[in-house]
């Protein structure tokens, strides 16, 4: 299929616009795409000239229910002209309804706070594995982003921790289990991740000062490169905390409410956490968290004085959104779907990579895969040049997908489409790879 190249000139080439980009716009990390955004709709959005993108990344990989809903839509609408923000202490129908179809769904995690972010309520479970252990270390896994504040920064091991000064006492790593670059492996070269789990704690043991409060871990770590934890490693993980006293935080800002092919990343592994965090795939692109744990570490942590007051910690507007996000998954069987779809995309991808020699590895889980650029297979090399031009033609000929361009972790597409996208628009996705791909090389 002949995919064509888009032509960004006229209104994407507004001078006025880029001036004030230049002039007043922080920039925050990487470049920004040389298009203006004006609308979306669905798995697209669509620039200053009407070119429709293919969301290949779900926004910033939270639109789940695609973009602009007309559920969502018609929620926000009607919420914003009844009640949209309250004073901390004060609690409101969607609040408490939105906690209870949370609370609701996994014994051992009834109790529910909302928040507005993923590095928010990461802080937040952070800040009550401490109340309530009483200790301070917290450990995460090497290729791990949780946020970009203060403790949930200090739990970041991906990228961007030099130059902002030391991180809180007490953060340590351990390596993240890659089956594709295997540390410790068995005879037949497949990753032993027992050996090396067991050698990662021996060496925990030896720099802890006694005072291990919490292990905090993405079932799929999303920008260290979509590593998926094999299955077994969060049940061994589990009892690596036990045996110390420490409490299990799993992050599921990108593989919960569906995107997995299970409303939870964890359920597969029958493993449940002390403490879940939600986020990004939550509100469907709108700002809402949430942090959920059992009903008796909330008594422990309220009968210590836990505190955790934000400007916008149980708001009614993203709380009612919420519920919808919740309504719209159950309604239209979104899980199901994201299973049935993921194994479409999945296998076309796997299909590529049969073509394709710089395709080195597709890995994930339901709507959320990995696709690895190497300089060849023998090696398992990251091509960062190679990777940053398949992403640029893709965008060229409308797909947007998210790569993971850091030396440590490979070149690393991440495909994560909402879990509302159809199966002509999967295959459009599939053939602008293919297309993209050999134009790059």
């Amino acid at each position: 299929m002949s995919i064509a190249v888009a032509d960004f000139s006229n209104a994407n080439e507004d001078p006025a616009f880029w001036s004030a980009v230049s002039d007043h716009v922080l920039r925050y990390g990487g470049q920004f795409e040389k298009r203006i955004i004006e609308r979306a709709q669905g798995s697209y959005v669509y620039d200053a000239v009407g070119q429709p993108i293919l969301d290949f990344t779900s926004g910033q990989m939270s639109a789940v229910l695609g973009h602009s809903h007309p559920e969502i839509v018609r929620t926000v609408r009607e919420q914003i002209g009844e009640l949209d923000h309250l004073l901390s202490g004060m609690l409101s129908r969607p609040v408490v309804e939105l906690s209870r179809r949370l609370g609701s769904l996994v014994p051992g995690l009834e109790k529910v706070l909302l928040l507005s972010t993923g590095a928010e309520s990461n802080e937040a479970a952070i800040r009550l594995a401490k109340m309530v252990t009483g200790k301070y270390e917290i450990v995460a896994f090497s290729k791990s982003w949780h946020g970009m504040t203060g403790a949930a920064a200090s739990a970041t091991y991906s990228t961007s921790r030099r130059g902002y000064g030391p991180s809180n006492v007490g953060a340590f790593a351990i390596p993240a289990p890659n089956a594709y670059r295997p540390r410790f492996t068995h005879p037949d070269g497949s990753l032993d991740w027992q050996t090396e789990l067991d050698d990662a704690f021996a060496l925990l043991d030896s720099q802890s000062t006694g005072n291990l409060a919490a292990f905090i871990a993405e079932p799929i770590l999303s920008s260290g490169g979509i590593i998926e934890l094999p299955l077994g490693y969060l049940a061994a993980l589990r009892k690596k905390c036990d045996e110390r006293g420490m409490l299990l935080i799993l992050d599921e800002a990108q593989t919960g409410i569906g995107r997995t092919g299970f409303m939870f990343a964890f359920e597969r592994d029958g493993v449940t956490p002390d403490i879940l965090t939600l986020s990004k795939t939550l509100g469907a692109g709108l700002p809402l968290a949430a942090v959920l744990t059992s009903t008796e570490i909330e008594e422990q942590a309220h009968e210590r004085g836990f505190i955790f007051y934000t400007t916008h910690v149980s708001d009614p507007l993203p709380a009612a959104v919420g519920v919808t996000v919740m309504d719209v998954v159950q309604k239209y069987g979104l899980i199901e779907r994201a299973r049935v779809a993921g194994i479409r995309l999945r296998d076309g991808l796997e299909a590529l990579q049969q073509r394709y020699d710089c395709i080195g590895d597709v890995r994930g889980r339901g709507l959320l895969v990995g696709l690895e650029i190497v300089a060849d297979r023998a090696s398992r090399a990251p091509d960062l040049e190679m990777g940053e031009r398949i992403g640029t033609e893709a965008m060229a000929r409308g797909l947007s997908m998210n790569i993971v361009k850091l030396p440590a972790m490979g070149a690393v597409f991440r495909v994560a489409p909402p879990l509302t996208i159809s199966d002509e628009e999967i295959d459009r996705g599939l053939d602008i790879i293919a297309s993209s791909l050999e134009a790059a090389r």
